[in-house]
């Protein structure tokens, strides 16, 4: 269905932006994880609104509320039900919006395809829905952190992405760490781990956001202790699902593995990684495929980056047409971010992580249920 993602770690995101709540069901998780609301809450701290000055100032605790599936504090192996209620609620400011299309927005294509559409905040188009991703992730998040249940390294899997670019400002390249420590991401309110450029990007996003404009972004994430293996060879290549995991979140408009696009510029001898044997196993010397090859794992750092469009409600006149189709203008109101891609950062390690499972979780069952 298409508000369910994932094959045997499936979950379904539901409810609007200004609807009374919004949440997931999560189906396929393990049973005897210990699980309790503090474990989810801390991912959507990093997620929620009005958590800096650069952000929306809409007001949300966003505090989750189990509502099934965990048993004296460990999942019992049944779909595990998250609720998170909206409680700053201004409908009142898409009034306008109920006749108008938005540029840019969903507004349209919703109308077209379904005939009718919540036009409050956009509902289901809106990022809102993300809070159920996030929460889900959570638990994604902690399972491939076991390390013993996915054969990854010592310390389990590692995700972390943080901010490359804000519009036409980048990280000079060469300037971060292979694998920057969340302290490091986290530092500053817009997540880029280059202080330097951080200090930039917050000034930019203000400049715009006082000129009621908006911007757009990069954000790269990488993950460590993948175990070679994971991925399917043709369709449901492990890059394949990464791309449409996070080309499904809002107001994404690019996916790039290893070298990306940049690849295209290269040779065969320049882009080759290179098999080597290192600390007792395969390793590649380089890792341009961004680490995966023919769609599956090799073990190395899985590297990949997304773009992000600019916010599309704006603070300013812009021509529209009508549910009628006549020409009219509209002034973007609400409460919106002039950047989406601070708040985007946990929502890519999100989907990230349920990609993985879901592939680790398939490996399991393909390869180690019968022993031929």
């Amino acid at each position: 269905m298409p508000n369910s993602f994932g094959k045997l770690f499936q979950i379904t995101t539901w409810g609007e932006s200004h609807g009374p709540a919004i949440g997931v069901v999560v189906d396929g998780c393990p049973p005897r994880l210990p699980l309790s609301a503090e474990d989810i809450q801390g991912e959507l701290d990093r997620r929620r609104p009005g958590q800096s000055d650069i952000v929306t100032p809409r007001k949300e605790a966003d505090r989750v509320e189990i509502l099934s599936g965990v048993f004296e504090g460990r999942t019992t192996g049944t779909p595990i039900s998250m609720l998170v209620r909206n409680a700053d609620q201004r409908p009142g400011a898409y009034d306008e919006m109920r006749d108008k299309f938005r540029p840019s927005h969903a507004d349209f294509t919703y109308q077209t395809k379904f005939g009718v559409r919540d036009h409050r905040g956009g509902g289901r188009s809106s990022a809102r829905e993300t809070v159920g991703r996030v929460a889900a992730g959570a638990i994604a998040k902690k399972i491939l952190a076991l390390g013993r249940a996915t054969g990854a390294a010592p310390g389990g899997l590692e995700i972390r992405a943080f901010l490359t670019e804000v519009h036409d400002l980048a990280v000079p390249a060469g300037a971060l760490s292979a694998f920057p420590t969340l302290a490091e991401v986290e530092a500053t309110a817009v997540r880029c781990p280059h202080l330097a450029t951080a200090e930039k990007m917050i000034e930019r996003i203000k400049a715009v956001r006082s000129a009621g404009d908006s911007v757009g972004g990069v954000i790269e994430c990488r993950v460590r202790g993948v175990p070679a293996g994971l991925g399917e060879p043709v369709f449901d290549r492990l890059e394949a699902d990464l791309a449409k995991a996070m080309l499904s979140l809002p107001a994404t408009k690019g996916f790039e593995l290893g070298s990306g696009f940049a690849g295209a510029r290269m040779r065969g001898s320049e882009h080759n990684d290179v098999f080597e044997s290192r600390d007792g196993r395969v390793r590649t010397a380089t890792n341009r495929s961004g680490g995966t090859q023919g769609g599956i794992s090799n073990g190395e750092e899985i590297v990949f980056r997304v773009a992000f469009k600019p916010t599309a409600t704006i603070l300013q006149r812009q021509p529209t047409v009508d549910v009628g189709g006549a020409a009219t203008e509209l002034i973007g109101r609400g409460r919106h971010d002039p950047c989406v891609v601070p708040r985007a950062v946990p929502i890519v390690e999100a989907m990230a992580a349920l990609v993985l499972l879901d592939h680790w979780l398939r490996h399991a069952a393909q390869n180690q249920t019968f022993a031929f």
